[in-house]
């Protein structure tokens, strides 16, 4: 396993800067968004003539090769919320949305191939999150099922052609966002071989799940990582419980805080070791939330923590006498 660096973190330099930072960091690969006006990638320009060949050895040339491709900002518009909610994105109808969001996804693929990288990341959206709640309608989320088949599997398909998976990152107030939702996931659409994960742990361990369950589950599914911590802040819990959204993010009161790596609540060693167990040998993308502290400071801790903890080769076994069976 290797540890890269999402560029988004600092959204404001160019491509080019943020290679040449993170490789003198000593990370190892990066993490590029293709979300419609993201500051740093024109996802059309790349696609022209052999842009995209150049654009990958001027990476590569730094010392970094490209892990995996960010579309968190317009995916979940193929789903929703519609209407204000998605504005900020595109501000259209709920059709124009939808395939604002449909056509982003396409574009992604495209340059995810052209870059040979392995897979995009999205979230999956959702129509009304409040229908995880079988009341007052019980068939409410069985209607946000009928859009997620009907939406994405075209989109599947395409990125099958394209030889690229489509890691969904699970996440609340998408129509995946737990263990029991990404396996039903892969159930509607009869297991699609380009259906994937992006496992961010810090998204899994404030609403309650166990993050090594979800690799245990879902294995070789998990196509892309993120490392981001997460602080459960217990003095707070009995007053927001594990779900208290609403205010700001750095605000004393809130029962947890996106954290850097090591500096929260997940059990980092636990973590990596499930991950190698599964035969997840890919990258660990550091993503920057952390609102107590800079990126400067999370660029040189990350890695500084992260790094020994890899995991390069299985376990050789014993041959001595007490331990052949």
């Amino acid at each position: 396993m290797k540890v890269g660096f999402c560029s988004v973190n600092y959204s404001e330099l160019s491509i080019e800067q943020v290679a040449e930072l993170a490789a003198r960091s000593g990370y190892e690969a990066l993490e590029i968004p293709s979300y419609e006006n993201n500051g740093q990638i024109d996802v059309d320009e790349l696609l022209k003539g052999d842009n995209a060949k150049q654009f990958k050895k001027r990476i590569e040339d730094t010392g970094l090769f490209l892990s995996g491709i960010s579309n968190h900002a317009d995916s979940p518009l193929v789903l929703g919320p519609h209407g204000e909610d998605a504005a900020a994105v595109c501000n259209g109808t709920p059709a124009e949305q939808i395939e604002f969001g449909r056509k982003s996804l396409l574009r992604s693929a495209r340059l995810a191939n052209a870059l040979e990288v392995p897979a995009v990341v999205a979230f999956s959206g959702v129509g009304n999150f409040g229908r995880f709640n079988d009341w007052p309608y019980p068939n409410g989320w069985a209607r946000e099922e009928e859009a997620f088949v009907e939406r994405y599997t075209p989109i599947l398909d395409a990125y099958r052609e394209y030889g690229v998976k489509l890691a969904f990152e699970p996440h609340p107030n998408n129509v995946i966002y737990d263990i029991h939702t990404a396996k039903r996931a892969l159930e509607l659409t009869e297991n699609h071989p380009a259906l994937a994960f992006n496992l961010d742990p810090a998204n899994m361990l404030f609403t309650g799940i166990r993050i090594e369950t979800f690799i245990d589950e879902l294995k070789d599914r998990i196509a892309l990582v993120h490392a981001k911590d997460c602080e459960i802040v217990e003095h707070n819990l009995h007053m927001g419980g594990y779900w208290m959204y609403q205010g700001n993010w750095g605000a004393l009161n809130r029962s947890f805080r996106f954290r850097i790596p090591g500096w929260g609540s997940i059990n980092w060693k636990s973590f990596i070791t499930e991950l190698f167990l599964v035969g997840y040998d890919g990258v660990i993308s550091y993503e920057h939330e952390d609102v107590t502290m800079s990126r400067a400071d999370g660029l040189a801790k990350t890695i500084e923590f992260l790094k020994p903890l890899m995991i390069h080769a299985p376990y050789e076994g014993r041959t001595d006498k007490l331990f052949t069976r």
